[in-house]
């Protein structure tokens, strides 16, 4: 990663500033600031506005344009909310974050842990993704979160203090299978994404009824280690709360079955999706999620990968 340039040091101070204005203030407010910064990006930012619009055009067909355009600007309002309330919460006590949050299901994740083989959560750019991991280490165990670097070297730094600040650690991708195996040897959770378009260690799934290039990392370390997979998600609660639902294990496939990493990872998929299409203004629209691809171009590299890991 190379040194943050002047644009760099703006957007962190920016950021910085931010976190300083919200870290007094109680959770409603802090949730309004953040209406107010997505509705202004709704406003002026007029490409990504197009791109959500066009993917939920595609996804959704049938539902009139007004109601399309609904969902976009509650899309910009949420992730204006994300923003100012993980700001938030990296001013806060361990304490403070869980009196904020409740769960359900948690005793999946437990007795996914007394099988003694590790826990894969998965969950995609939907909710409040961040704030359950950080929440997740306070009311159950530390984790491993699967991330990339992010391009400003400065917000990369702080968002990994942040994630750091409850026990977690950060895995990139250089390296990643090694340490990956080493953690859930060691009976820990290791999470990732699972809606971000790849080229490489990927299979075609669908996604809404379009093919969706996706990575094999979920289904290939389950198949190979026998961990069971746990889809993850948090949810806003009136009040300024949030929910951290943890659902069923994916069940896995046959693992001789030639097909069974694509398989894994439609199932994976499909149980995003319901919760997409459950609220469809918690998750990503104005991410460049379906592209065109050449299937032949897209394979499942992830399994074969231990020799080239450092």
């Amino acid at each position: 990663m190379s040194g943050p340039r002047p644009l760099h040091r703006i957007e962190y101070r920016a950021v910085m500033a931010a976190r300083a204005l919200v870290r007094p203030l109680p959770m409603t407010a802090v949730l309004a600031i953040g209406a107010l910064l997505g509705r202004a990006f709704h406003f002026f930012d007029r490409s990504h506005r197009r791109l959500a619009l066009q993917n939920l055009e595609a996804a959704f067909p049938g539902r009139p344009a007004r109601e399309r355009a609904a969902i976009a600007r509650d899309m910009f309002v949420h992730f204006g909310h994300l923003l100012t309330v993980l700001l938030k919460f990296s001013t806060m006590t361990p304490n403070q974050m869980l009196a904020c949050v409740e769960f359900e299901g948690e005793d999946r994740v437990r007795a996914a842990h007394a099988l003694n083989k590790g826990v894969l959560l998965f969950t995609g750019h939907f909710g409040y993704w961040e704030i359950n991991a950080l929440v997740h280490a306070l009311a159950l165990y530390p984790m491993a979160v699967l991330a990339r670097p992010l391009d400003n070297p400065l917000l990369h730094d702080l968002l990994e203090r942040v994630r750091g600040l409850t026990g977690n650690s950060v895995i990139y991708r250089k390296g990643a299978l090694r340490r990956v195996l080493r953690a859930l040897a060691a009976n820990q959770a290791v999470a990732l994404l699972i809606d971000q378009h790849i080229h490489t260690d990927a299979v075609l799934v669908d996604f809404f009824n379009r093919p969706a290039a996706t990575t094999t990392a979920l289904a290939a370390l389950a198949l190979r280690t026998g961990a069971p997979v746990i889809p993850v998600f948090a949810l806003p609660l009136p009040g300024g709360r949030f929910r951290m639902v943890y659902e069923h294990a994916v069940e896995p496939p046959d693992a001789t079955d030639p097909d069974a990493i694509r398989l894994f990872t439609q199932r994976c998929t499909d149980v995003l999706e319901m919760y997409v299409r459950r609220y469809p203004g918690l998750w990503l629209w104005m991410h460049r999620r379906w592209r065109d691809v050449d299937p032949e171009s897209v394979k499942g590299m992830f399994p074969a990968a231990s020799a080239e890991e450092d």
